[in-house]
């Protein structure tokens, strides 16, 4: 099966562990876009929806929702979101969108953090996929220079300016053994406003579309 029919296998799935009348988050990506297709299309309403970036926030409303500001709702009971990269701790890399801020920001609010993905995305280390960090612009060589104090190959992502008004760095070359370390380090460079590494802010369950199209929850 291609990679679309798996994420349509996923975001199905997910919207059947999903409750009428919840507050619900909802993240970004190709895969996030497939979820709000589905949902369209599921039935339900909900008290209040919040998004992670305005592609989402656009979609939604282009699907008759109403989106609302996380800081006039009540916590998120549920957060759904994909991934770049995950390995069997939950731990991921987020980020290839650059919503990776808001995405933390919801998944930290939220009271449960539903991951859906194809089984391409599970992996044994983290790191194959490069690791995107906000950062202030006038920071963006100064945080550049202490990552390749960390062994990693900063690149930055020329043209893209996240939500927030700030740049992108992708760093490469990293074999991720110890995430939380790694991104607590990160964080504690001067101009990083986030990390794409969630450590912290880990899956609670993860909905795995399969190239057989079976499904895989864990």
């Amino acid at each position: 099966m291609n990679k679309d029919e798996l994420k349509k296998i996923a975001a199905k799935e997910a919207i059947l562990q999903i409750e009428d009348g919840i507050t619900l988050g909802i993240g970004s990506g190709s895969t996030v876009l497939c979820f709000i297709e589905e949902l369209k299309n599921s039935g339900k309403k909900f008290q209040d929806i919040v998004c992670a970036s305005q592609i989402s926030a656009d979609a939604l409303k282009k699907a008759g929702f109403q989106v609302s500001d996380l800081n006039a709702v009540n916590p998120p009971d549920i957060y759904v979101d994909s991934c770049d990269e995950i390995n069997s701790l939950k731990e991921m890399i987020k980020g290839g969108g650059a919503a990776l801020t808001r995405e933390k920001i919801i998944a930290a609010a939220s009271k449960k953090f539903i991951c859906i993905i194809d089984e391409s995305k599970k992996v044994q280390t983290l790191g194959k996929f490069a690791v995107p960090i906000e950062v202030i612009p006038m920071a963006r060589s100064y945080v550049g220079r202490k990552i390749v104090e960390l062994g990693g190959e900063p690149v930055w992502r020329r043209d893209c300016v996240t939500d927030n008004g700030n740049w992108i760095i992708d760093v490469h070359n990293w074999q991720i053994e110890n995430a939380e370390k790694l991104e607590r380090e990160l964080k504690m460079i001067v101009g990083v406003v986030e990390v794409g590494i969630f450590s912290a802010q880990k899956a609670s369950v993860v909905i795995t579309a399969k190239n057989d199209g079976s499904i895989e929850k864990w």
